[in-house]
């Protein structure tokens, strides 16, 4: 019998469908010499410390580093009958397609099984972007072999070991340090959570410690034969700021003095350059989350979660954890097909679909810059749109158009610079006048009429000629302030963690680091933003994200290594070596381990002092009884212990 496993009870349905699978059985799907069988996410996770020796059941300072010899799987107590299921058929199996999702965690769920039901027979790989039926057939018809994806699967199972260590390690050492200074909470600690609680804290420092300066503008009115239009003053350069603004009063109200005296300003320069911009690239998890925070104010797991909905229970976008935004060139001639089902769908697309080209092949086509995953793009599994609930329409209709725009020209614009001499002032007028609209066309908001408020569209020059005398108008000197830095949103903190490398000073870090590197991956980065959300760590202020007391207690508490989000990077890039295969998983994980020790042995002296609990009333607060009714007031909160893979 072939067996293919699954990660979720609805894949499993899908694929077993397709495969003729349609008699149930206990926890599968039974065809002819066929079973589809499921897991529930994780059957299996890594023991907690009490499973190596009873004495750990104890949070105790002289009994850290705790750090396995040999490490140990537990069969989740939720989910052991789905396991009992899997465990008999893998004995009965003659072969077996691992089907679960096509990443490094899909691979460690089906490979951590096999390992701990020590299945020994031949094992291939079903490789899945789509769940509709005519990508499942297509990805039946190309199984890879199982030894092709095993490096995936130490990846995982080094990432998963790395954030054991140190979340049970440094947890337990912080909460008992903490405890020494009369804090009674615990004081979780993880390898990717901590550096990005650390982005937001040193955010909010900056603004906090953000002093305004006032500089000064002008905006002056050129009238042209009755088509007015606005130049800004360009101050001397001796009378700016790095930033090009005028810090100086004296000089600018001097200025605004002598336009206002003027009559007339010369054009003494005039440049118009042809502007082309491509199409931007098809979205990965992480744009896509970046892009649904500021243009629809939704969080980065509820994004992803509709995505994912997207992906499986309506199946009309592909696998949406993807960190890549390129296609295989294999993908290019599916698009006359997809193109004419997103049509079918939406008659809204009827003005759109006369200017797209199929055969057009932009910049996202290329083989060598696809990962292990593509782009997120529709499928041709077209559906009407009204199936689909207000936010799943609006993140669907996003995806859509960032991959119709690949089969629309490039956005052209004719960009004009006039420079001005003026009373021996400097004024400089911008315009832009759209000559082919190119792939902006289908944008969700070329689709639709606006409503309310529209924003003001570029100014468009008249036509104008070198020495040429313009009359001045109005003179408009403008008293400003520089602004802070902005607050994170989801989409913003997302984006710092996959672009980590911009923002590390230390200059030994960066020189190590990759400009690709990030913390987190797409699948768990909404996840651990919403954790530090939970335990009340960070708090939401409409879109903005700011840390809370405890948060700046913690992140001062711990050593700066193991916050430091440039630390967790380069231990993402020995991640990658180990999936490439130039670094060994044990090699990771000793190396994980004496770093750890030796944190552990530096940190044993600390004294901390820790502000009061992180969220005492909130849900996911990390002191918080099992029970339900409230801490009775003014009683200490006991501490329990952390997950046993806190990130």
């Amino acid at each position: 019998m072939r067996l293919y496993l699954c990660e979720k009870p609805s894949q499993a349905k899908d694929i077993a469908k397709v495969l003729g699978a349609s008699r149930r059985g206990d926890g599968c799907w039974v065809g002819t010499d066929v079973t589809v069988t499921w897991c529930i996410g994780h059957l299996l996770e890594t023991a907690p410390p009490d499973a190596y020796d009873e004495r750990y059941k104890r949070w105790v300072l002289t009994d850290l580093p705790i750090v396995p010899e040999k490490w140990k799987m537990l069969v989740k107590p939720k989910t052991a009958s789905q396991f009992k299921a899997v465990k008999r058929l893998l004995g009965e199996a003659r072969e077996l397609v691992i089907a679960t999702d096509a990443d490094r965690e899909g691979e460690m769920i089906a490979r951590e099984l096999l390992e701990h039901c020590r299945y020994r027979g031949p094992v291939q790989r079903l490789w899945l972007s789509a769940l509709d039926d005519a990508s499942i057939r297509k990805a039946l018809a190309a199984l890879k072999p199982g030894a092709e994806t095993f490096s995936l699967y130490h990846s995982a199972l080094g990432r998963s070991r790395a954030d054991w260590l140190i979340g049970m390690n440094m947890s337990r050492l912080f909460t008992l340090l903490g405890r020494q200074s009369g804090y009674q909470g615990v004081l979780p600690v993880g390898r990717v959570q901590t550096p990005t609680l650390r982005l937001v804290v040193d955010r909010d420092r900056s603004i906090a410690a953000f002093v305004p300066a006032p500089f000064w503008a002008i905006d002056v009115q050129l009238d042209p034969h009755g088509t007015a239009f606005t130049a800004q003053w360009c101050p001397p350069p001796q009378a700016c700021d790095d930033q090009g603004r005028c810090p100086q009063q004296a000089v600018a109200h001097a200025a605004a003095t002598a336009l206002r005296g003027a009559a007339s300003a010369r054009l003494v320069k005039l440049r118009t350059e042809r502007q082309r911009e491509p199409a931007p690239l098809p979205f990965d998890l992480g744009t896509l989350q970046e892009v649904c925070s500021k243009k629809l104010g939704l969080g980065a797991q509820e994004t992803l979660d509709i995505a994912q909905a997207l992906y499986e229970q309506y199946k009309v976008i592909t696998y949406p954890r993807s960190d890549c935004g390129y296609l295989p060139n294999s993908q290019h001639s599916e698009a006359p097909a997809i193109i004419a089902a997103l049509g079918r769908a939406d008659p809204a697309l009827a003005d759109l679909l006369p200017h797209i080209d199929a055969s057009r092949r932009s910049r996202a086509w290329n083989d060598a810059k696809v990962s292990a995953h593509h782009g997120i793009i529709p499928t041709a599994a077209g559906t009407d749109l009204g199936r689909l609930a207000g936010k799943q329409r609006a993140v669907y209709t996003l995806i859509r158009a960032r991959y119709l725009a690949q089969f629309l020209p490039n956005h052209e614009f004719d960009r004009t610079q006039a420079d001005f001499d003026c009373a021996s002032q400097r004024l400089r007028a911008v315009g832009k006048r759209i000559v082919e609209p190119g792939w902006r066309r289908a944008l969700p908001e070329a689709l639709t009429p606006p409503r309310g408020r529209e924003a003001p569209a570029p100014q468009a020059l008249p036509a104008l000629r070198e020495g040429q005398d313009y009359g001045v108008g109005d003179v408009t000197l403008k008293d400003l302030w520089t602004q802070p830095p902005k607050p994170f949103t989801e989409g913003d903190l997302i984006k710092a963690m996959k672009n980590v490398a911009k923002l590390v000073d230390d200059p030994r870090l960066k020189q190590k680091l990759k400009d690709t590197t990030g913390i987190g991956t797409e699948a768990t980065r909404a996840g651990i933003i919403q954790g530090l959300i939970d335990r009340g760590y960070l708090a939401k202020n409409g879109k903005a994200l700011n840390a809370t007391p405890a948060a700046f207690s913690l992140i001062d508490a711990v050593p700066r290594a193991i916050a430091d989000p440039g630390t967790t990077a380069i231990w993402e890039q020995a991640l990658d070596m180990v999936q490439s295969g130039e670094m060994s998983l044990e090699e990771f994980v000793a190396k994980q381990s004496a770093w750890m020790s030796r944190q552990v042995e530096r940190c044993a002296g600390l004294s901390l002092t820790i502000s009061g609990p992180a969220n005492p009333a909130g849900r996911g607060a990390p002191w918080k009884k099992k029970r339900k009714s409230a801490p009775r007031k003014g009683a200490a909160p006991r501490a329990r212990k952390p997950k046993a893979a806190a990130t």
